[in-house]
């Protein structure tokens, strides 16, 4: 487990703009690790791991797209039942609450990485150890 970045982008709800997100990102060889989407207050929100965070910033920047930042824990996990469910309890246990979660591509097609949005990052990090 460790940190990662986390950037979102708040982008018009319409269709296609999640199409035109990721074609923007993939015209500059950016790759996505791992992105969630949704409505939020009325706006697209997308929430995304990428393997070049600088180059994503400037070309959401380039695009006039509002973008912020966030630190989220990565968790590498067997893609088996119950894998997720022993992980996530350690938080719990420790009081920590998920505000949201997503999951993307690992290294092998065997583990996923997750992605977990919490209040205090490092103290969910020390509780996952």
């Amino acid at each position: 487990m460790r940190k990662a970045k986390q950037v979102s982008v708040w982008v018009e709800d319409r269709p296609g703009m999640l199409g035109e997100v990721a074609s923007a990102l993939g015209a500059k060889k950016v790759n996505i690790v791992a992105f969630m989407a949704g409505v939020i207050g009325g706006r697209g929100g997308i929430r995304l791991v990428v393997d070049k965070l600088a180059v994503a910033k400037q070309i959401f920047a380039e695009c006039g797209w509002e973008t912020s930042e966030e630190d989220v824990i990565q968790i590498t996990l067997g893609d088996k039942p119950g894998a997720l469910g022993r992980a996530v309890s350690k938080l719990g246990e420790a009081g920590i609450n998920i505000r949201y979660a997503y999951t993307g591509s690992a290294s092998s097609a065997q583990k996923v990485n997750t992605y977990l949005a919490v209040a205090d990052v490092n103290a969910a990090l020390k509780a996952l150890r």
